[in-house]
């Protein structure tokens, strides 16, 4: 190849680079100040030296007493994500998203499972009403997929791999304004294995779309019930 090419080849290559380098903290930051997302916030302490972090956020002009219901219904066989119910569905996730606040669901503790599917859950650690809903867990990976993950080698139980990394998943109200709410997610990714990384990379391109439409989803029910 001549010389110029490979320069011209080397030139976009690095362009390419540093765009997705830019894109990606956009993504991992969206609706977020830098203030925002150097700051600590409830959870994060469950899961230190997070390989990724990524945090989002939104103003909600309702209150955190108006906003918190929303949150603590939140699951599969409950209150749905409020995020794009059809795609989840076209993936076998049984989602519903519900319009108006369950009194049935509105008691969540310490300890109690938040289903992401019929069989796969997360665990309430952190239950702060109108401050803060925590969830973590881990994301076992189905033995048959091990080897498209580059995992060869890793110790598998029956049906199901090594969890390649642990999560936080962190929903925090903040008063805004008069009568507002700032609202933040945070995901916290800890890498337990080698190639846990290229499983993330895409994931966290697919959290950016549903969480995006899910903090609208929370923003415009809870703005609505407030009247």
């Amino acid at each position: 190849m001549p010389l110029h090419r490979t320069l011209r080849a080397a030139v976009v290559l690095g362009l390419g680079v540093v765009l997705y380098r830019v894109a990606r903290e956009r993504a991992l930051g969206l609706g977020t100040t830098e203030a925002e997302r150097m700051a600590p916030l409830p959870g994060d302490e469950l899961l230190p030296g997070a390989d990724l972090v990524a945090t989002r956020g939104i103003d909600v002009d309702a209150p955190p007493g108006d906003v918190w219901p929303w949150l603590v219904q939140m699951g599969q066989g409950r209150g749905g994500f409020y995020s794009y119910e059809a795609l989840e569905n076209l993936l076998g996730l049984d989602i519903h998203n519900a319009d108006r606040v369950r009194p049935e669901w509105q008691d969540l503790a310490v300890g109690d499972e938040v289903r992401l599917a019929a069989q796969a859950g997360l665990v309430a650690a952190v239950v702060q009403p109108d401050e803060a809903l925590v969830l973590q867990g881990a994301a076992p990976v189905p033995a048959d997929e091990l080897d498209s993950c580059g995992a060869e080698g890793t110790d598998v139980g029956p049906g199901q791999g090594e969890a390649p990394f642990d999560f936080t998943w962190a929903f925090v109200l903040q008063p805004w304004g008069a009568h507002g709410t700032r609202l933040l997610v945070r995901e916290r990714y800890r890498y337990r294995t080698s190639w846990a990384g290229r499983m993330v990379e895409p994931v966290s391109w697919v959290s950016l779309l549903m969480t995006e439409r899910m903090l609208r989803g929370i923003r415009d029910r809870a703005e609505q019930s407030r009247g």
